[in-house]
């Protein structure tokens, strides 16, 4: 059988064998016989991984007697304000117990993230942080089979403690303060609120589709299908989407809930060519938040998140040594907006 030329994961052999990625994890390991695999399978399974060139760190396996010191974190992505300042904060608390901080990004790749869980299992991290885990489950099969602790981060898992923030409720303030600053009837297409952005498959957006919906509703605004326009986080079809809305309803509608920065810039890229006076007729949200929007010249109500307390509260469990399966909300804070004219770079007054 022909070696790769990278450095082979359990998942590879997993395929090579027909095995699933547990029952190799334990062939690999000395739980084989706990779990009455058959040793024909052990063989072949250990036959394969030897001829890929695959190797363990025994010393990340069974009891794990020695602590490294190390304690590991892997994010999507280092360019997003909301989980650099997620790693900002979980390396100040690794410090602060004496522990050493390794980082990595996953890319939003699920074999990267496996690959890189698996490295950081090698090296026998103490603890190990998810932070908007793309696999859990696969993250999780890892993690027990190594004995090693973790806990989900943004996304939960079902595997392992979890925290995240409270996305329904901070999408249900942020849709009532819009309908505060603007009250709609609802009568006409363009008279309504629409959510821009997001997967509605995706754990944190279904979250924030409820929300906007409830509050819709519990105000006699009864939602259409048509207001929630799930396009994905890339800007360039953000701006496709809301083009297309301006299109169809003849302008700007009476309020946007954006619902993500990614998305807030495809949104801006298309609003720039706009005239000021639409702008501000139309009422706009971001369920995200950076302080850069101070300066435009138009308001925006933002939803920021907590990203140290969501830290602070998985380092607490970690300290208190949970290990129930819990989901922990954290919830975000709603921004209240400045204008361009209440900065300290507007020369207007």
């Amino acid at each position: 059988m022909p070696r790769t030329t990278r450095k082979a994961t359990i998942y590879d052999i997993a395929r090579l064998s027909g095995a699933s990625p547990s029952t190799v994890s334990a062939a690999l390991g000395e739980s084989w016989r706990k779990r009455r695999i058959a040793e024909s399978t052990v063989e072949a399974i250990r036959q394969i991984a030897a001829d890929q060139g695959y190797s363990a760190n025994m010393q990340a396996r069974g009891l794990r007697k020695a602590r490294s010191g190390l304690v590991g974190m892997v994010i999507p992505l280092h360019d997003n304000r909301f989980f650099s300042s997620m790693s900002q904060s979980f390396e100040a608390f690794a410090r602060e117990r004496g522990l050493v901080p390794v980082i990595a990004s996953s890319m939003r790749e699920p074999e990267e993230e496996r690959r890189i869980v698996e490295t950081l299992i090698s090296y026998a991290v103490d603890y190990l942080f998810i932070a908007g885990a793309t696999d859990p489950d696969a993250v999780t099969t890892m993690c027990r089979s190594a004995n090693l602790r973790h806990i989900f981060v943004d996304l939960p898992g079902r595997g392992a403690p979890s925290v995240v923030s409270d996305n329904a409720k901070g999408a249900a303030d942020l849709t009532r303060r819009l309908l505060a600053d603007h009250p709609m009837t609802g009568t006409t297409p363009r008279d309504r609120i629409y959510l821009i952005g997001g997967d509605a498959t995706d754990y944190a957006s279904a979250q924030r589709i409820a929300g906007f919906r409830a509050v819709l509703t519990e105000s006699g605004l009864k939602p259409h299908p048509d207001q929630v326009i799930a396009c994905g986080y890339a800007p360039r079809s953000a701006m496709r989407e809301i083009a297309a809305l301006c299109d169809r309803l003849g302008g700007l509608p009476a309020g946007i809930f954006v619902n993500s920065l990614t998305v807030l810039e495809g949104v801006l890229n298309h609003l720039s060519g706009l005239p000021l006076e639409d702008l501000r007729a139309s009422v706009i949200g971001c369920y995200d938040y950076d302080p850069f929007a101070a300066y435009l010249q138009f308001p925006v109500h933002m939803v920021r998140q907590d990203a140290h307390g969501l830290i602070r509260e998985a380092y607490r469990m970690i300290d208190e040594n949970s290990l129930d399966l819990v989901l922990k909300m954290v919830e975000p804070e709603l921004i209240a907006p400045r204008t361009f004219y209440d900065s300290p770079f507007s020369d207007r007054g």
